[in-house]
């Protein structure tokens, strides 16, 4: 899933560039390439589905020039993830009925690779044999509250899935600590394993409100008439996540227990961790850039220019990031960055989105 706009990564993620086409790392891959990089080592390479928007069309072929035509999947209008993954699942039921499917998004930061790929493989097997909707729970190493939580129903043995109890996005501080203290919680990766005809029932089941605009899609998808047909159904089309729309509503859900390390990149403070450089007052870098701080600590320096001096003294906890049309300097304060960037919806700030 590449097609989202990254907009909390304001001013280096925009409209025209958004996030799953940045690179943060020092490797030199965006997140969208590094995401395929990761599944190819996985599935073969004619497998790859990539969902996109078709504004994006050109971005996604640059950064994947071996992604075959017919793999490339793009969307009018953004509508989150339950219609993306309706719109590959059934592009996918077309190819094989009895396809097993990964649905992954592709602005996630995986490592411990062996171990990664080793889970995905035991869901897949787990997934080909049941009706089961897995979700990858990752064993939390801390009380973050960046990320979603599923409750297991019970306590897992030998790697094996777990129903799921309960989904809760983004506790507070206190109530990620809870959370951890129980030994009951994972964190939600938002990476799904489970057959596609298995999703497509559930889909007709618990979101009629989006299957139903699909009607004829056997006849439609990979015809000629394709695009016209998704022109015509995604100005109805609701918004909304498949967690919402199937997940918390199924009573099918089940989360396989994954201890790779994973970080789903949805704001700085994630970003903070995942930055390749730190100096010694815990400041997160971008490695080309040129700064001179002093007296500055666990702030976030970026710039997107290398010819550029940044000199920074006296702040803390504090984002700051250049760019060849904006300079941004924010307290590292999620719902004060929040309200902060809300204000880029007033016309007079169109040409900066």
């Amino acid at each position: 899933m590449a097609g989202g706009v990254g907009s909390r990564f304001w001013p280096i993620s925009r409209t025209a560039l958004p996030k799953q086409f940045l690179d943060f790392s020092i490797q030199g891959r965006s997140f969208l390439r590094r995401t395929y990089d990761r599944m190819k080592a996985v599935i073969p390479e004619e497998n790859i589905l990539v969902v996109s928007l078709e504004r994006y069309r050109e971005q996604v072929c640059a950064h994947l020039p071996e992604l075959r035509e017919e793999n490339l999947l793009l969307e009018p209008y953004n509508r989150n993830t339950a219609p993306c993954i309706a719109y590959a699942t059934y592009k996918i039921l077309l190819r094989d009925p009895d396809a097993v499917c990964i649905v992954t998004p592709a602005d996630h930061a995986i490592s411990r690779h062996e171990e990664f790929n080793k889970t995905l493989l035991e869901a897949v097997s787990y997934a080909s044999a049941s009706d089961a909707l897995l979700t990858l729970g990752v064993v939390p190493t801390r009380p973050d509250s960046n990320f979603g939580y599923i409750q297991m129903a019970a306590l897992p043995e030998n790697g094996r899935p777990v129903k799921i109890k309960t989904f809760t996005e983004k506790p507070d501080a206190d109530l990620a600590r809870v959370f951890i203290e129980t030994g009951e919680f994972l964190w939600n990766s938002g990476i799904f394993v489970w057959r596609a005809d298995a999703i497509c029932k559930e889909l007709d089941m618990h979101a009629p409100e989006i299957a139903r605009l699909w009607d004829g899609w056997r006849e439609v998808l990979g015809t000629d008439g394709e695009k016209e047909f998704l022109e015509h159904i995604y100005p109805d089309m609701p918004r909304t996540s498949i967690d919402y729309a199937v997940m918390e509503k199924t009573d099918n859900a089940w989360v396989y227990p994954a201890s790779f390390r994973w970080a789903d990149i949805g704001n700085w403070d994630s970003l903070y961790d995942y930055l390749a450089y730190h100096d010694d007052q815990g400041n997160a870098l971008n490695r080309s850039a040129r700064r001179l701080l002093k007296d500055s600590s666990d702030n976030i320096v970026y710039s997107t220019r290398d010819d550029k001096l940044l000199a920074v003294r006296g702040l803390e906890d504090f984002i700051v990031i250049d760019t060849d049309d904006v300079l941004m300097i924010c307290p590292r304060d999620e719902q004060k960055l929040k309200d902060f960037l809300s204000q880029l919806a007033m016309p007079e700030y169109e040409e900066y989105r």
